[in-house]
């Protein structure tokens, strides 16, 4: 069975995935696909989740278009996969 911050974990990874390398989400996709119903429950754990992968180099936050912490990030954010430019740099 898995916990709540795997299951995070794995649909934040799924929906990078999906998306590729050069497209963005919302955390809110992420906590709909988790509790449809309640998904505004689940955005501070997606958000919280979020913020570890980024710190282990598996997510890149952005806002407005441009990478940014996500501890020091005011207002919405997105997350996706690191292109390669971005890796490297």
């Amino acid at each position: 069975m898995q916990t709540k911050n795997s299951l995070i974990r794995t649909k934040l990874l799924e929906l990078a995935n999906k998306r590729g390398s050069q497209k963005t989400f919302c955390p809110s996709e992420v906590a709909k696909k988790i509790d449809p119903e309640n998904w505004q429950s689940q955005m501070q754990a997606v958000r919280n989740e979020g913020r570890i992968m980024v710190a282990e180099n598996l997510l890149i936050c952005t806002q407005r278009g441009k990478p940014m912490d996500p501890l020091l990030a005011k207002g919405p954010i997105r997350f996706g996969l690191y292109s390669n430019e971005e890796k490297n740099s």
